[in-house]
């Protein structure tokens, strides 16, 4: 559904980002594929999101670029899954410590970190991925959507991480 709404609105690419998973792919693919031979053709980014433990401990978006990005994903979505009981994960900042090869990562602020913990964890990001990295928003009209992007924009700024625009549907 999310990948016809995106090519009837005209998108040009959509990212489907399930957590610690890639199950959403397969038909997210078949729809793409669907969409392509009726002639709106969209690129399917394939990601994954984590909360991870440790001193930067985050939420974190994973996009693959390419099929090695894709095998590095899924390494580290089987790693995380098997430190813990079916049904939940555990992945840490050591997990991406020196990046993961062939993908970019956005920092998904959370709404109740301070701006101090949001710039430490946007400094670890982009020492992590440097110009794979950039900081998520997501403006989800909430009432204190205003006072996160006051946080995010000088966040950015120091860092040098860009500010990307995410939905979370």
């Amino acid at each position: 559904e999310l990948v016809a709404r995106a090519a009837q609105l005209g998108y040009a690419a959509i990212a489907i980002t399930d957590e610690c998973s890639v199950a959403g792919v397969v038909r997210a693919h078949e729809e793409a594929k669907r969409q392509a031979e009726a002639g709106s053709a969209i690129q399917l980014i394939v990601g994954s999101e984590f909360t991870l433990e440790g001193e930067q401990g985050c939420r974190l978006v994973l996009l693959a670029h390419n099929r090695e990005g894709y095998a590095n994903l899924c390494d580290l979505i089987t790693r995380a899954r098997l430190r813990s009981e079916k049904g939940s994960y555990r992945a840490t900042t050591s997990d991406v410590a020196d990046g993961v090869p062939d993908c970019s990562a956005l920092l998904i602020p959370r709404r109740d970190d301070s701006p101090e913990t949001l710039l430490a964890q946007a400094q670890w990001l982009q020492r992590t991925f440097g110009e794979r990295a950039a900081i998520a928003v997501e403006l989800l009209l909430y009432a204190d959507d205003s006072l996160l992007v006051e946080h995010l924009v000088p966040i950015a700024e120091q860092t040098g991480l860009p500010l990307v625009a995410v939905g979370d549907v």
